[in-house]
């Protein structure tokens, strides 16, 4: 069997052991960052009045936001592949997730009396939790068999839309037929699809190698600096909305 075929990677039981940390993933996630700072400083500047209303949800905006919030699924699929694919560490992994859960609570905590109908209530971290637990159930099956469920998650709004799914406690699926208002909403369909991607990507880089050649690139002093955000990307996302309002928020009390 090659090593890259899709249908029996399920099969592949690599000999050596997880890789270490790898810089290249976490330049991923830094860049991801970035592109989502760059999203946030344009819809404050939306929402203090400095831009017209609805740019940072139509256009190339648009796009860019799509583009990120899809990045970081699939890097967290990547990621949770990492982190389990090998061997199930159960402990590891709660801690993981309570830490992800607890920040999409506190989120939804801090926005609800501030945005009150438009609130985060299953937002990019809600849905990385949420994404995270069905990727554990379905961590054994083979890189096409996930490719294939990820395409069923891309395509599931269009067809398996139904009034079923419209009680609001059904909403994290992405289903229903009724309109919703949130800031941030990311249900699990179709952003399951970009997770399950990356977890059949992470199955792939391990019957292949990748990952342990990538963890031996250590790269330059530079590259180690700017790995920091994508090495603490939980404390960045959490921090910077409320840095970036301030600033957008102090400039607009000071030059208007």
């Amino acid at each position: 069997m090659s090593p890259v075929d899709l249908r029996d990677s399920a099969s592949f039981t690599p000999s050596a052991a997880r890789p270490g940390r790898i810089l290249a993933l976490d330049l991923a996630r830094g860049a991801a960052l970035v592109a989502m700072a760059v999203f946030h400083f344009v819809f404050d500047l939306e929402m203090f009045g400095w831009v017209a209303q609805g740019t940072s949800t139509s256009g190339g905006w648009r796009v860019l936001a799509v583009t990120t919030a899809g990045s970081f699924l699939f890097l967290a699929g990547v990621s949770l592949w990492l982190a389990q694919g090998q061997g199930r560490r159960w402990r590891g992994f709660w801690r993981r997730f309570a830490k992800v859960a607890g920040a999409a609570a506190l989120i939804s905590a801090v926005t609800f009396p501030v945005l009150r109908d438009a609130f985060i209530f299953f937002g990019i971290l809600h849905s990385i939790a949420a994404a995270s637990l069905v990727g554990m159930l379905l961590l054994r099956l083979p890189a096409l068999a996930l490719a294939g469920l990820a395409a069923l998650a891309f395509v599931a709004p269009q067809v398996a839309r139904a009034e079923l799914f419209d009680p609001w406690w059904l909403w994290w699926t992405g289903l229903q037929t009724v309109p919703i208002r949130s800031v941030d909403y990311v249900p699990l369909a179709p952003w399951l699809g970009p997770f399950l991607l990356g977890l059949a990507a992470g199955r792939i880089g391990t019957a292949t190698g990748l990952w342990h050649r990538l963890a031996a690139w250590r790269g330059s002093p530079v590259a180690q600096r700017l790995a920091w955000p994508g090495r603490h990307s939980l404390i960045v996302y959490l921090a910077h909305q409320p840095v970036l309002i301030a600033l957008v928020g102090s400039a607009t009390f000071l030059l208007r």
